[in-house]
């Protein structure tokens, strides 16, 4: 198959599926009452998945493994090559899942690499989106040891689309807010309870439930937190137990420079930068609104 039309058929199964999940989220909330457009939506949508993503791409592939490729010679080490396609993206699969289980972990357990981490904790009301929220630096490190390998090793063109598109729907899976019982499957595969307790708000939970997609890896090394009841509806029940800030600039500013966001916005010029957003969706609210329900007066000189 083309990899151009593989390219549209994962992206088609993708778009289905977060429909499938925004309606899911609707008709078995984890947590009952959450907004669809709840605090931090547009931050996620707009600068983590769509900006952040689209240049971070060109960067990882282009600047970063494509040198890799171009000045080594891997061919002694490209022993996936024949591999059929299936058995290629379960060896990735498991071995970057395996990967971002102990990275994950030694990010919870270093001060410094929490740092990189934190922002992904920040939003106090978790759905299929809030999986995005990751800092610039995570996602280059991740990333680079996600498809490096694949590339490098010489992988089939296919695995990566493939296992892009199964990366995402387990990200959006486990931080959905749904309701979901895996029954004996939760000792394999992870689940929104399983994670959805890891970004809540309590000491015995922040150094448990490291998995991404496999949910075994934390019962292997004892690091799996799996209680009945729910974490709890409240604000301070999730996220961190520190402010943060609301800003995708201010957020990585903040793993380098702790500051108090609020204060900030005494500042005359800051006061106007972080407005500007703000003051510009309601312009543009108000400019659709007139369009859409225009005054008598106004539907008069039109006349």
């Amino acid at each position: 198959m083309p990899q151009a039309e593989l390219v549209r058929i994962t992206t088609a199964i993708l778009v289905v599926w977060i429909v499938g999940i925004l309606i899911w989220e609707r008709v078995a909330p984890y947590r009952k009452g959450l907004p669809l457009f709840r605090d931090g939506f547009w931050v996620d949508l707009v600068w983590y998945t769509l900006i952040q993503s689209y240049f971070l791409k060109i960067l990882i592939f282009d600047y970063i493994i494509a040198p890799l490729q171009t000045h080594f010679d891997w061919s002694d080490w490209q022993f996936v090559r024949h591999w059929p396609v299936w058995v290629q993206v379960l060896f990735f699969l498991f071995t970057h899942d395996l990967y971002i289980y102990l990275f994950h972990r030694f990010q919870h357990a270093n001060k410094w690499l929490w740092r990189t981490h934190e922002a992904h904790h920040s939003n106090k009301e978790v759905d299929f989106l809030a999986g995005s929220r990751s800092h610039v630096v995570e996602i280059i490190i991740n990333q680079t040891i996600e498809f490096a390998p694949i590339i490098l090793l010489g992988a089939d063109p296919a695995v990566i689309p493939i296992k892009a598109l199964l990366d995402a729907m387990f990200g959006m899976f486990i931080h959905a807010n749904i309701r979901v019982r895996l029954g004996s499957l939760k000792y394999i595969f992870n689940s929104p309870h399983l994670h959805l307790w890891h970004h809540a708000n309590y000491q015995e939970v922040f150094h448990a439930n490291f998995g991404t997609k496999f949910s075994f890896f934390d019962y292997l090394f004892g690091t799996a937190y799996d209680p009945e009841h729910t974490p709890g509806n409240l604000p301070e029940n999730w996220g961190l137990y520190y402010d943060y800030p609301k800003d995708y600039f201010l957020q990585h500013a903040f793993s380098v420079k702790r500051f108090d966001e609020r204060k900030l916005q005494s500042n005359k010029w800051f006061s106007r930068y972080y407005m500007l957003r703000p003051n510009l969706l309601r312009f543009l609210k108000k400019r659709l609104n007139r369009q859409t329900n225009p005054s008598p007066l106004e539907t008069e000189n039109v006349n």
